[in-house]
């Protein structure tokens, strides 16, 4: 029973910090929140073992990473077969001052996004997150100079122009339909 104490108390106190990290990872709050919410599931399952090593926080942040890495890997072999809405959904961002910031980060390839935020926002090292995303180092700093790199060129065109419209997210032209993704199968490709 004090174990579940000990777990609803570390609930109360983390449950935000971790639901800012999911959506720093996923760039989406209701990814955030599903991330957030099955790393607590996990935590609990195993939470006698971890808090004995004192760092329950952190073990929760490696589920969430895994679980956003593996859900990019799935959606990745996705074949869409339905048309998209007309009109884009918009979530709130947390901060109204950070919102280009956050427009650009949204904008950037999944594994360029949980590169930046594993070094920037969890300031992790290149072998902790090689090693995290099961990738060598040498992929990690090049996802990291291509991520920024993007960032720094997006942030500088929005500066020139401030009223640029947002941008829509990758593959998806305002103007034409996006193109479902095939397989190198599809495209007869050897």
């Amino acid at each position: 029973m004090e174990d579940d104490s000990r777990f609803t108390e570390f609930v109360a106190e983390r449950a935000n910090a971790l639901m800012r990290y999911g959506y720093a990872l996923s760039g989406n709050p209701h990814d955030a929140a599903d991330l957030t919410q099955e790393a607590l599931i996990r935590l609990h399952r195993a939470w006698a073992r971890v808090r004995s090593k004192e760092d329950p926080e952190r073990y929760a942040k490696v589920i969430m990473a895994r679980l956003h890495i593996s859900r990019w890997r799935l959606r990745r072999r996705e074949r869409l077969s339905w048309a998209l809405p007309e009109v884009p959904l918009h979530d709130t961002l947390p901060s109204d001052g950070d919102q280009d910031l956050w427009h650009a980060l949204a904008g950037l390839p999944r594994k360029q996004r949980a590169v930046l935020v594993l070094r920037f926002y969890e300031q992790l090292a290149d072998a902790e997150i090689a090693d995290l995303l099961k990738i060598s180092q040498g992929t990690v700093r090049s996802h990291a100079s291509l991520g920024l790199a993007r960032l720094r060129s997006e942030m500088a065109a929005r500066r020139a122009s401030p009223t640029k419209a947002r941008p829509t997210p990758a593959g998806h032209d305002r103007m034409t339909r996006p193109q479902a993704r095939t397989t190198s199968a599809e495209r007869n490709v050897p």
